[in-house]
């Protein structure tokens, strides 16, 4: 059932993008992913559990791209900076994960809320771990830093914090129309260079420490 599983979380992402969570009706859902409403109430038990199902995803998946954007042969250094400037471009075309970064949630978003006390657990295993909770906006940080591993995770950390700074204050339209890196658009030459010159200040300090 994971394909079901999967092609119902793409309908509901899909219907986010034209209405808000409030008006995604279920039964909708069931005929746009192609399976009967039975199956997505299995899956998922009702909305709510939709809903964390969803968010639980938009985590996995950015976390995924960190560990693959951290694995590129490549300068550990410039490893860092691609995952700051992957999150800025994520965070801006994926509403959700934008709202998981920076806690920023909206009436048109499927806000996780958790379970009801004493509610028996979703039989299916990727759904008792969505049932869990997403993590908070500082847990999904330290989870990006932990994957860069012991040595790196603070630069890492520091990258993606940076990156959040854009997410929350976006460099206006006329400054970001400068010239900008053609790997990458909407962080702006200035910011590239101070993290790139952080981390260099951790990664050749003896003690790996940031003055």
């Amino acid at each position: 059932m994971a394909h079901a599983r999967e092609a119902l979380l793409d309908a509901a992402l899909a219907a986010l993008t034209h209405r808000s969570w409030s008006a995604v009706r279920m039964a909708d859902l069931a005929v746009d992913a192609g399976v009967s409403r039975q199956t997505l109430y299995n899956e998922f038990g009702s909305k709510e559990g939709l809903a964390r199902a969803l968010v639980r995803r938009e985590a996995d998946a950015y976390l995924h791209g960190v560990r693959r954007l951290l694995a590129e042969p490549a300068p550990p250094e410039r490893n860092l900076l691609a995952v700051a400037e992957w999150t800025v471009t994520r965070a801006a075309a994926r509403p959700i994960l934008r709202a998981l970064l920076t806690g920023a949630w909206n009436e048109r978003l499927p806000v996780p809320r958790p379970v009801r006390p004493g509610a028996r657990p979703a039989p299916v295993p990727a759904q008792r771990r969505a049932d869990e909770g997403p993590p908070a906006p500082g847990e999904l940080v330290a989870a990006t830093a932990a994957c860069a591993g012991e040595r790196w995770a603070a630069g890492c950390e520091l990258a993606v914090r940076i990156a959040l700074s854009h997410v929350v204050a976006p460099v206006p339209p006329v400054v970001a129309q400068c010239e900008v890196p053609e790997s990458w658009s909407p962080m702006t030459p200035a910011m590239t260079r101070l993290i790139e010159t952080i981390l260099s200040v951790e990664t050749t300090s003896p003690r790996k420490i940031i003055p």
